[in-house]
């Protein structure tokens, strides 16, 4: 049977999920936003820079939250509203949280608008003892 996490210091869902889903070691984290989870209703950081750093800080508490690490991440989906324009400032972020050689597969789309006017978006999927 699928565990559902709602891991108690991440953002407040902008939808109706959890945080994460895990199964038979497997663990599917949600798109999450450029939201603040203490502050919720805060306006969004300012660039794709300061976007994708907020992201990536909310996918991180989301998986310390379930006992795992960006290190057991072995997937992640990336997608930016404007991607000719963001792609190479929202690499130079990401490459700070998955170093070279421990990078996980990665697909990253351009698309027309996500939730609460974000910039950017990422999920991921991790492994139970992956890392």
């Amino acid at each position: 049977m699928p565990e559902y996490h709602l891991v108690q210091t991440g953002t407040t869902p902008v939808g109706p999920f959890c945080h994460a889903t895990e199964a038979d070691g497997w663990v599917f984290l949600t798109g999450q936003m450029p939201t603040d989870p203490v502050a919720p209703d805060a306006p969004l950081p300012q660039g794709i820079a300061a976007q994708s750093e907020r992201v990536l800080e909310n996918l991180r508490i989301v998986l310390e939250g379930i006992g795992l690490s960006l290190s057991d991440v072995v997937q992640c989906r990336c997608y930016l509203t404007e991607f000719e324009r963001d792609f190479d400032a929202f690499n130079t972020v990401y490459m700070r949280y998955f170093p070279e050689g421990a990078r996980p597969a990665r697909t990253t789309i351009g698309v027309t608008a996500l939730a609460v006017g974000a910039l950017v978006e990422v999920d991921m999927m991790a492994r139970r003892g992956a890392g």
